[in-house]
């Protein structure tokens, strides 16, 4: 068993080391220059279009608000990946490494707008009437390659798995530290907590993340910039790290060992791109049920969320374990616990502790959610809604069987089956990008320049 370990982790070791970071990276460049830099010249429409229209009335085909799916889609992004996962890549990659997280985010930008193009684009309506969308979806309609979707929703559906036992192994754990609870009390617990939603559908999913993600991402925004205010002498210094040492190595400090550029290139990437999930294909699951009359206007969501999501909570969490010294002060394996050390900072030891935890608590539950309307959704592709119900027990069994700890070998497969997940998503978007430029240039004509009128391009495939 080590060996077969030890053998999958030398392959996704290299798979996220040097293929997926290049697939992901040129996707990005490729959507970037062929959308002429959209992220950026439109960037102050985006936020408009975005976040200046959450309290707007819409009544455009849809089953769930563009807010519902934009929160339902961050949930899946938005919480341990941020907190936990950034201390650990300047761990191993040094403070440079949030500095290619930023340049991965920008370009990743439009690679999260492009596929949220295209899956809008040929979303359709299931058995009960529901608007459902997925790379599946574009692969088959538009490349008539349904060997490639039919991969992609198997490896999805399975990856679902192994990624809902680590997200409910990371809360309980959090939760036995920091109150001694039980784990299999606290796996029950979530488990049930959880059922009780996704056993209400997107709509449900989407009105819980619709009210709690926003009031835990504020909640930590707001703890952590006190702390970095409180500690804001060393800003500039902090800041000098993050820029030279993106081009230079960095020796030993303290319990940090010290980070080549390659590291910091390497853990700063693969970093930047697992806390948004820019090329994954996850993203066009949550906002495929969004109203809307326009691909580009539901993809303006995207680029937002990426910008939330690295740009703002990512780069906190960077700067608020740099700024208090606890980069310097954990050493590598325990760099997860890096965000109490820095909240314990100001907080005090219990305050800090505890916070994190219940922070951890909520933003897993939500993660899990999602994520288990996404494993349905590939299982719905593959065979109808009766099988969708059935993965929901599965992935319900596996929260408790992830909260105690159970079956850590299928652990290891998660960044394996997440790797192909991706490869058979990017490919065929690159495939697929001219498209999605003659969307976003129908919709620039429309509506940035106010051109108003019938489009000149089919824009849903129901249409």
């Amino acid at each position: 068993m080590e060996v077969i370990e030890a053998f999958v982790a030398d392959i996704s070791n290299f798979l996220w080391t040097y293929l997926l970071s290049f697939l992901l990276v040129i996707t990005g460049l490729i959507y970037t220059f062929r959308l002429k830099f959209f992220q950026f010249r439109y960037f102050g429409h985006i936020l408009k279009n975005t976040i200046g229209q959450v309290f707007k009335k819409n009544r455009h085909t849809g089953t769930i608000t563009p807010f519902q799916a934009f929160t339902s889609a961050l949930a899946s992004t938005a919480g341990a990946t941020n907190i936990v996962g950034v201390p650990v890549a300047i761990s191993l990659g040094g403070p440079g490494a949030l500095f290619w997280m930023w340049i991965v985010a920008l370009i990743g930008m439009a690679t999260r707008y492009g596929e949220i193009v295209l899956g809008m684009k040929y979303r359709e309506k299931n058995e009960k009437g529901i608007w459902v969308g997925g790379p599946q979806y574009y692969i088959k309609k538009a490349l008539g390659w349904n060997t490639v979707a039919l991969l992609f929703a198997v490896f999805l559906m399975l990856e679902i798995i192994p990624s809902i036992m680590v997200q409910s192994n990371s809360i309980t754990t959090q939760l036995q530290g920091a109150f001694n609870w039980p784990v299999q009390i606290t796996g029950v617990i979530i488990a049930v907590i959880i059922g009780v939603i996704v056993f209400g559908g997107i709509k449900r999913i989407a009105k819980v993340t619709d009210k709690l993600v926003p009031f835990m991402v504020l909640s930590y925004l707001i703890l952590a910039l006190i702390i970095i205010i409180f500690n804001i002498a060393e800003l500039p210094n902090v800041l000098s790290l993050i820029f030279t040492h993106a081009f230079t190595p960095i020796s030993a400090a303290g319990g940090f060992a010290g980070a080549g550029i390659a590291q910091a290139l390497r853990w700063g990437i693969a970093r930047g791109l697992y806390s948004n999930e820019a090329g994954m294909g996850t993203g066009p699951v949550a906002h495929a049920a969004a109203q809307t009359d326009h691909p580009s206007k539901q993809a303006l969501w995207g680029v937002f969320s990426v910008f939330i999501d690295t740009i703002v909570i990512c780069t906190v969490s960077g700067l608020l374990v740099l700024v208090t010294g606890a980069w310097k002060d954990v050493d590598a394996a325990n760099a997860s616990n890096m965000i109490n050390v820095a909240f314990s900072n100001l907080y005090g030891d219990t305050f800090g502790g505890v916070f994190v935890a219940i922070f951890l608590m909520f933003f897993v539950i939500t993660t899990i959610g999602i994520l288990i309307f996404f494993g349905e959704k590939q299982a719905e592709y593959l065979t109808n809604l009766k099988g969708a119900r059935v993965m929901r027990i599965v992935y319900l069994v596996a929260i408790y069987i992830g909260a105690i700890g159970g079956l850590k070998f299928v652990w290891q497969f998660l960044d394996l089956m997440l790797a192909f997940v991706v490869i058979l998503n990017v490919i065929p978007m690159i495939f697929l990008s001219k498209e999605v430029k003659k969307l976003t240039d129908d919709y620039i004509f429309r509506f940035y320049h106010g051109n108003e009128g019938k489009p000149k391009i089919t824009l849903f495939t129901d249409e």
